[in-house]
């Protein structure tokens, strides 16, 4: 039972967020956070992210159970039933405010509460079901973790850099999430999901990924130039990787099928990753 509620939380997916989150609060410090203020913030983050993905579990608890790779989740298969998950997810989401307003400070808190919020209502029952772009705009609920780490710092977003942090997750979102959706494209059909693949087919969905790399390239660029505690290791590694990210974007594009959509997809995990241990490292190291 202990391990169907853990999975309620979807860990796998929470790490990448912490380490977003990590990246804001190096950037904000210029230089290593406080520990016990790291770990208020992975902590407070983890338990919202996973109640957030375990209010998700009880809102899709019907398309879940017609999708191949979702229907041995938790609330899908009966194991805890819908109430229970629904309850499990706000008590999470309650502790985790509360964690984060105790030991960090209120704006932080409120970031992270708002990620829940527009994941639940905005992405999940408004948009996940009704148009082709709800990845594009539902994005934003997956892009506040650095903001909230930058917060977590400094009491405040009054500055360009956790705004540049946010738009890098926000534009990576896309092409990652629609790689993916290109490999699960029958499922969201058949569950009634309007996933770009399914509304626009597979070869519009590979231009798009396309071109939101490009936008990724213009955006790592950019921040290289207004983020004044970004210098050498972040902009060679954001700017090799996003080439990279380019070049198996337009393999993608010129291959018939779907078979290079799963390598993407997983370079775009790493891809992410890396971006922000180089904010890290940067943010440590002066020259």
């Amino acid at each position: 039972m202990i391990s169907a509620y853990i999975a309620l939380t979807k860990p796998r997916i929470i790490l990448l967020l912490l380490v977003t989150a990590l990246g804001g609060l190096f950037l904000a410090t210029e230089g290593i956070p406080e520990l016990w203020l790291s770990m208020t913030v992975l902590l407070g983050g983890s338990l919202a992210a996973g109640g957030a993905n375990s209010i998700n579990h009880y809102l899709d608890r019907d398309i879940d159970a017609k999708m191949t790779r979702t229907s041995n989740r938790p609330v899908a298969t009966g194991s805890i039933k819908p109430i229970y998950a629904l309850s499990f997810g706000i008590l999470l989401n309650v502790v985790g405010f509360s964690l984060l307003w105790q030991f960090a400070n209120l704006i932080s808190a409120i970031l992270v509460i708002s990620a829940t919020l527009f994941y639940v209502f905005v992405y999940t029952m408004g948009l996940k079901r009704t148009t082709p772009q709800n990845i594009v705009i539902g994005g934003a609920a997956g892009s506040i973790p650095p903001m909230a780490g930058w917060a977590a710092v400094t009491g405040n977003i009054l500055d360009p850099a956790p705004f540049f942090l946010f738009a890098i997750v926000f534009f990576w979102t896309p092409p990652h999430f629609w790689a993916l959706s290109l490999l699960l494209k029958d499922d969201y059909a058949e569950a009634g999901i309007p996933m770009l693949p399914v509304v626009s087919g597979v070869d519009n969905t590979k231009r798009q990924i396309f071109i939101y790399t490009w936008l990724l390239l213009a955006l790592v660029v950019a921040t290289t130039f207004v983020i004044n505690d970004l210098h050498l290791i972040y902009g060679v590694t954001s700017i090799l990787l996003t080439i990279v990210f380019i070049g198996m974007a337009w393999r993608l594009t010129k291959q018939n099928g779907i078979e290079f959509a799963k390598p993407t997809y997983l370079f775009s995990l790493a891809y992410l990753g890396l971006i922000f241990i180089a904010v890290m490292i940067d943010s440590v190291i002066t020259f």
